[in-house]
């Protein structure tokens, strides 16, 4: 599980999640020049930088663990544009192709238009919005595209050039069931011609809902139907589907391995190379189960199909990477969550039989980002909580971390000029400021170390994806939410010391989060559209629900002043009240698998929006300059060689645009054919 793109969410707020001064200081000093963070803008989208703070700290040894791990993770970089999309690795490579060799006139309007199309697939990986999930819509004709490509010579098959312009696939991933969830989606995690319905049967076959450690399956393999009706997973493996991306990342992780900090770290890595050239299952989790339970080194990684956001039927995993240093003193600050993690469970508002008995081994590290890419390049989470599968959660424990620098760029780019447009009065605006920077931290921290960890599965029951299927994402990251919003306010966090004043921590936080999910997040979509992301829908789904529920004590009051909306909170006890009682609601479809109870919660407070304000927010943000999405190039790692080719040292380098680091991608990591 991930918190992915919260920061812009709230406008990039320098007040909303920051690193504490200490933190600062140490990136000041390690990189005395003033550090230019942003590198352009366009579309809706702003491309930053982030330094890599510590790792000029780290031994040859160590530097080369991370050189090795990034290029393993580069090297599968070509996979996350075919699971998008299956015409996305000919319209990226069709189009760097124009973009380097055509010599025409590049001061029109249709140039431009091309030039932003290029930009905006190598940020979503693809022709989707890696937010919406809305296919992009060209600002250039096709006699003009048509121009471009006889002039440079480039190849476009007719049925990519197609997909450019017309409006089937029209959506990456749909999660409206009356649309088709497969039939509405063009990820490409599923031939076109097997249905939902085919899926659901497929695997009620083989899952075993008594098992009470079963596989994730369906996680690395794309499901096609044959000629003849039968039905088949292609495996994403060695000697399998998408095997010449996995070879090289095999290669590099070979390397790796060879220089671990330690033997549970070596056995961890071994175990994912045996995975890659398997296939199998099994294997995923007896590495996840080395992996969360080797907290020792400085050094880690995530590497893997892993999250099941872009599937419609929340089965197949997308490809990523992130490479990580440790961050030693603010992990040491934030340990305490992991050490209180049965507190939490034990004085939480869920049901008693729903509660974990021994919360096991939740790790907790802040740790500065050195290499991205797949799933989480250029667009970035900010918080990590790995592994998924919760059976190996429950027995064998989970590790969270938080992206300080990442973070950290986020806060040195943005600006504050948005909150004054939003928040209702000086007071909300002070509180923002007082204390909004420890607020991100720590709700990050409650949602990834406590959230994500917490409540029991009834025995017999299934796995979300099963029982709860399109909803399952949407209701989990809700879950996780509302527990770092129960527990905001506590006087246990200053007790545990890592927060000042319980109450001010927890009207600031209650304020950002109702603000957010009932004005500000409408930024991110085109007025008429439904709300469609999962974390989108979590935050309106929670806010909404508080609003309504609250509304005959006017817990939560919408005003109007100069013709602006506000919401504003009026009793925060009764507000955290129901909270409590919206996770334990949650908490209970979770645990008995009500399908039905998750739907009505989903779709009556997460799905649709309330146009009038939504035009009035679209309005009153036109004013402000800024784009709503944020996401990074990557630095540079840049071995240094003796004469006889060993490495003698890594130095970091930043590049220079966005187009220059995707063009050499293209160069450096293309392992897959067009056609997969």
């Amino acid at each position: 599980m991930k918190i992915k793109y919260l920061l812009p969410i709230l406008f990039g707020l320098t007040v909303l999640l920051s690193c504490e001064n200490n933190h600062k200081e140490t990136l000041e000093k390690e990189n005395t020049a003033e550090f230019n963070y942003v590198v352009e803008q366009f579309a809706d989208i702003k491309i930053l930088r982030y330094q890599i703070p510590g790792f000029d700290e780290l031994t040859l040894k160590q530097k080369k663990l991370v050189y090795y791990l990034s290029e393993a993770g580069m090297a599968g970089r070509d996979i996350i544009y075919d699971q998008n999309y299956r015409y996305n690795l000919q319209i990226r490579r069709s189009f760097e192709q124009v973009y380097q060799n055509f010599k025409g006139d590049k001061t029109t309007d249709e140039w431009k238009g091309f030039e932003t199309y290029l930009k905006r697939v190598w940020f979503s990986n693809g022709i989707h919005h890696h937010y919406s999930t809305a296919k992009f819509k060209p600002e250039f004709s096709k006699d003009y595209l048509t121009m471009l490509l006889n002039e440079t010579g480039a190849k476009l098959n007719m049925d990519a050039f197609d997909a450019i312009f017309n409006d089937a696939d029209s959506k990456k991933v749909n999660l409206d069931a009356s649309k088709g969830l497969l039939a509405g989606s063009a990820v490409n995690f599923y031939s076109p011609n097997i249905t939902a319905e085919e899926v659901d049967a497929f695997y009620a076959s083989k899952i075993d809902k008594s098992d009470e450690t079963p596989i994730e399956y369906g996680l690395n393999s794309k499901l096609v139907k044959n000629e003849d009706g039968t039905i088949e997973e292609k495996v994403w493996k060695v000697d399998g589907m998408y095997g010449k991306s996995i070879e090289k990342i095999l290669f590099w992780l070979e390397k790796a391995a060879s220089v671990a900090e330690n033997e549970k770290q070596a056995e961890a890595l071994k175990l994912l190379i045996q995975y890659y050239q398997t296939g199998n299952l099994e294997t995923w989790d007896q590495y996840n189960i080395a992996w969360a339970t080797n907290t020792e080194g400085d050094i880690d990684y995530i590497n893997g199909f892993i999250e099941v956001y872009n599937d419609p039927k929340a089965f197949r995993g997308s490809y990523e990477s992130l490479v990580q240093i440790k961050d030693f003193d603010m992990s040491k600050k934030m340990a305490v969550v992991s050490e209180n993690a049965q507190w939490f469970e034990d004085n939480s508002p869920l049901m008693e039989e729903h509660k974990k008995k021994n919360v096991v081994g939740v790790s907790y590290k802040t740790v500065n980002v050195a290499s991205e890419s797949g799933d989480s390049s250029p667009a970035t989470p900010i918080g990590v909580n790995l592994p998924n599968n919760n059976w190996i959660r429950q027995n064998h424990g989970s590790k969270s971390v938080s992206l300080g620098n990442i973070i950290h760029a986020y806060n040195n780019a943005g600006g504050t000029e948005k909150l004054k447009e939003f928040a209702y009065d000086e007071a909300e605006i002070k509180a923002e400021t007082e204390y909004g920077q420890l607020v991100g931290k720590l709700h990050t921290s409650l949602h990834e170390v406590i959230g994500h960890a917490s409540g029991l599965i009834n025995p017999g029951i299934g796995q979300p994806k099963e029982t709860l299927k399109n909803y399952a994402s949407t209701l989990e990251e809700a879950r996780a939410d509302l527990v770092g919003l129960y527990y905001l306010p506590s006087e246990k966090l200053v007790e545990m010391k890592i927060s000042p004043n319980a109450e001010g921590i927890g009207k600031a936080a209650y304020d950002g989060y109702i603000r957010n999910g009932l004005l500000t997040q409408l930024i991110r979509l085109n007025l008429g559209d439904d709300v469609e992301e999962s974390h989108m829908r979590n935050r309106q789904l929670v806010a909404a629900w508080a609003f309504e529920k609250g509304a005959k004590e006017n817990v939560i009051e919408k005003v109007m002043r100069d013709s602006k909306t506000y919401f504003v909170i009026r009793d925060y006890v009764k507000l955290r009240v129901l909270f409590g009682e919206l996770l334990r609601e949650i908490q209970r479809i979770k645990s008995e698998g009500d399908f039905e109870a998750g739907k009505a919660l989903v779709e009556t407070y997460g799905v649709k929006v309330d146009q009038d304000i939504h035009k009035e927010v679209l309005d009153r943000n036109s004013k402000f300059k800024s784009a709503p999405y944020s996401g990074f190039v990557n630095p540079v790692l840049v071995p240094e060689k003796d004469l006889e080719g060993n490495i003698i040292d890594i130095k970091i380098t930043q590049p220079d645009s966005f187009s220059e680091q995707m063009l050499e991608y293209a160069k450096m990591y293309t392992t897959l054919p067009d056609v997969n």
